[in-house]
């Protein structure tokens, strides 16, 4: 499903500025095959199609408030009104993706040793344009974890044109570190404090273009332009040696996805 010109990206330049700004473009990767085999693969899923035990499903609000998304509430029967898909590794082609030689070169290059997968997720804003999301970071205490991931690799499964869904991220951001303890949603305060607002860049790409964004950059994404749809899919990577300190529910166990080689004798 890559690019044959994506397979000799220069990995370094792009980590270079990824590591300044917390964000980085790696511009067109999964070939027009791949962006309709994923498109499909996410529909077959929306829709049942195609089933996977312990799949996770999250329906979309109808206000298009993030704050109104409902919780908990699972696979609601066949639809194209989720917002979120979690446990892509389940399926085939989703794993084929996110295990390709380019993330793998960069996985390694910011990972050392065994990497697991932290979530394989689609993210989506329907027909209606969807929810928007705010100014957010991935991880703290909500995570649940030993230590804190820092990469995750986006792709557009569909155009997310500026004004249209596109993420949006605030550079430097990442450097200062989590804004809470718990993570997730920055609160609005924090927001103006920073004069967010004045800083923020966004990233429109067209589909099969991915993106570098760094767990701790504040990114958020608007609604989608009516009528068109937004999927997107996101892997998060990390070191096989973070556990899950969650005690409510049984610690998570995490995917191995890219193992060190064993060297010989």
């Amino acid at each position: 499903m890559i690019r044959a010109e994506a397979e000799g990206l220069d990995v370094a330049a792009v980590l270079a500025h990824y590591e300044e700004h917390g964000f980085a473009r790696l511009g067109p990767v999964l070939d027009d095959a791949g962006v309709e085999s994923l498109r499909e693969r996410a529909d077959d899923l929306m829709l049942g199609r195609v089933v996977y035990p312990g799949l996770f499903f999250q329906p979309d609000a109808p206000s298009g408030r993030y704050e109104d998304a409902p919780l908990g509430l699972g696979w609601q029967g066949p639809s194209l009104d989720y917002r979120k898909l979690e446990k892509l590794e389940k399926d085939p082609r989703f794993l084929a993706w996110l295990e390709n030689p380019l993330f793998e070169r960069i996985a390694r290059a910011r990972i050392s040793g065994d990497i697991v997968l932290y979530r394989a997720i689609l993210f989506h804003k329907g027909p209606a344009g969807g929810s928007n999301l705010p100014f957010h970071q991935d991880g703290g205490k909500l995570w649940g974890l030993t230590r804190e991931p820092d990469l995750q690799i986006w792709t557009a499964l569909d155009d997310a044109p500026e004004g249209g869904g596109c993420l949006e991220v605030v550079p430097g951001s990442h450097r200062a570190g989590l804004v809470t303890a718990l993570g997730g949603v920055i609160p609005p305060d924090r927001v103006a404090a920073a004069d967010a607002e004045a800083h923020v860049v966004s990233l429109p790409v067209r589909a099969g273009e991915a993106l570098l964004i760094h767990n701790h950059v504040w990114h958020r994404s608007g609604r989608g332009r009516p009528g068109q749809r937004r999927r997107a899919f996101s892997a998060c990577y990390m070191s096989a040696d973070t556990t899950c300190v969650r005690k409510k529910k049984a610690p998570r166990v995490f995917p191995p996805v890219f193992r060190q080689p064993v060297r010989g004798g």
